[in-house]
Parts: structure tokens; C-alpha cells; sequence
């Protein structure tokens, strides 16, 4: 018999469960929920068309501008100009534009991952954060955008 691996025993505290197994399915609720310049307007775009009006709690998103800072055009400027206002609107953690950096970096540089917790991010390098000793998983955007409206996500346990 073996016993559980880090990623099993944070997922099951995040679920409820004294123990959970490879291959399961659960609800997880999440310490916190990222996005960029680049992933957060489709999160947005999602989180509106659900209908959900806020944010499941602001001090735990958090949405960085580091993919096109400076803007490169206009496109990418809109794309910027949603998320911060999205941002503005909800009350969440939001770093401007010349007061933050890359966001795998910013973060926990900012005491936003600590070991233990479950971070979500729209970005594929956010497993980066189970460096720190947390379980950390990239997600497309509308996930994003559930995870944002509810605080919670469903997933497979890995093996």
C-alpha cells in the first residue's frame, strides 16, 4: 500500500475528502484563479455570457498584463483595455501596466501562491507553482471563466 502523493492530499483537502485516488473526479474549490493579456478577455467574454454578475471573491483572481506590454497594436491594446476594466469593475488583484512583471513571477514574489493551495491559471507555465508546493494546473479560458464565477473546478486526479 502506498500512501497519497502532495497533489492528492491537496486535492482532497480542496474537495472535502480524506483521501482521494488517481483517475477520480472532483470538485475542487480554488485559493486562486489568474489570467493575462491574452486569456483573460475570453474568460471575460464567457463569464458574461453565463449571466454571473461578480466574481466569487476579488481578493482571490488575479489578472496580469505581461504577454503584450507595451501594446503592439490596436487589437492587442483592446484586449488589454477589457481585462483592466473587467478588472476595475470586479475589484480584483490587478497589476498595471509598469507596476507588476511576468505574472509566474509577480505572483509569488507577492505571497499569492503558498504551498497547499490550488492555483488555476489561463496559461500553460502555471504548473510552475508546484514548485512552490502547490497544485497548480493551466486551464483553457471558459474553465477560467467557471472558476472565476463559482470558485470552484472539476478535474481528474492525476496519476
Amino acid at each position: 500500500m502506498t500512501g497519497s502523493t502532495i497533489s492528492e492530499k491537496i486535492l482532497a483537502a480542496h474537495s472535502g475528502k480524506d483521501k482521494v485516488s488517481p483517475g477520480e473526479f472532483l470538485n475542487v474549490r480554488v485559493d486562486l484563479v489568474m489570467a493575462n493579456d491574452i486569456t483573460a478577455p475570453i474568460a471575460i467574454r464567457e463569464f458574461e455570457r453565463i449571466g454571473v454578475k461578480s466574481v466569487f471573491d476579488p481578493k482571490r483572481v488575479v489578472m496580469v498584463p505581461d504577454h503584450f506590454v507595451p501594446n503592439k497594436d490596436i487589437p492587442s491594446a483592446e484586449q488589454a483595455k477589457l481585462m483592466r476594466d473587467f478588472a476595475w469593475e470586479q475589484g480584483v488583484i490587478y497589476f498595471e501596466v509598469g507596476s507588476g512583471g511576468i505574472e509566474h513571477v509577480l505572483l509569488p514574489e507577492q505571497g499569492l501562491v503558498l504551498p497547499g493551495e490550488v492555483v488555476v491559471g489561463a496559461d500553460s507555465h502555471t504548473c510552475t507553482y508546484g514548485a512552490l508546493g502547490a497544485f497548480a494546473t493551466g486551464m483553457g479560458s471558459t474553465d477560467i471563466a467557471c472558476a472565476m464565477a463559482t470558485g470552484e473546478i472539476w478535474m481528474k486526479v492525476p496519476p
